[in-house]
This record gives C-alpha cells, structure tokens and sequence, in this order.
C-alpha cells in the first residue's frame, strides 16, 4: 500500500504549514502593581492576537482570571516560587521573574523577526528596564513597538 501525501495551495502557503509569515506576536509583561492597567490593554487587543502575558504576582494567592484573546497564553509568575539570580539563594526580588519570563520567551520566538512584535511592559523599573535593554539591545527590537511606563523614560534620548 503506497500512502501518497498532497498538498492544497492556500492563500501562499501549503495546507501542511503553519503560515507564520508577517504575523504580529503581543507580548504582554507586568506585575500586581499594573494589574487594572494590564487588564484594560488586554481588552485594546484584536480577537486574532497572539502571543503571551505574563504576570509576576508576590503568591500563587494573587492568580487571578484575565480576559485575553483565544490565542494569548497567561502565565501566573509568582515570586514566592522562585529564587533569585541563580546561586545566590536570594528570594525572587520584584520585577525578576517577569524580566526573566520576557526574555526567554522573546529570545526563543523573535530570533529571526524581531520587528514583528507589539510589546507593553508594566511593573517595577528593575524588571521593565531589563526586559527593555534585552529587547533593543540583544534582540533588535526598535523602541517604537514597546510601551513602558512615561515616567521611566526608556528609549528617550538623555
């Protein structure tokens, strides 16, 4: 018995591809200091959006409910389940978790089309800032597509 596989044109990509192409990813960060900011972004997003929220909280009692987009992931970061920097055995200090949790997930999935992302950063300046430099210096993400707080004044000329 031969198995014959095909392939159906769909609008420039096969029927067994993912069509990534010129997909904008939202990547979302803050902390329980930003919650009802965070919240009211949230509802700003088309239906279609993809990408992750993350949300650094001080216990797993501070996990709440987000309304997100069907094709967002959440992730809960709280800080009373995480160490600090490694071998330090210091507690998870705020704004680390969420600073960590952005940069793993933009290293991994901006790599090769760092331009093809909306970001909003909330919370405490140590994790925003962090998460900021590694954006646009490590990744190459340009300054325009990421929201921080005014008053940190990120990617404003000193």
């Amino acid at each position: 018995m031969t198995i014959r596989q095909t392939r159906t044109d769909h609008t420039g990509h096969r029927a067994n591809e993912a069509n990534h192409k010129h997909r904008v990813q939202f990547l979302i960060a803050g902390d329980e200091t930003v919650l009802p900011e965070l919240e009211a972004m949230l509802t700003t997003l088309p239906l279609c959006a993809t990408g992750r929220v993350f949300v650094e909280v001080a216990s797993t009692d501070d996990i709440g409910a987000l309304q997100v987009p069907p094709r967002m992931t959440v992730t809960w970061l709280p800080r009373s389940h995480r160490s600090g920097a490694p071998g330090s055995g210091r507690s998870c200090a705020p704004g680390e978790a969420a600073s960590r949790a952005v940069r793993a997930w933009a290293g991994e999935m901006l790599c090769e089309h760092p331009e093809e992302v909306h970001v909003w950063l909330g919370g405490h300046y140590r994790g925003v800032a962090e998460a900021y430099d590694y954006l646009t210096a490590e990744l190459g993400v340009v300054a325009d597509v990421i929201e921080t707080p005014p008053a940190y004044r990120l990617g404003v000329s000193r």
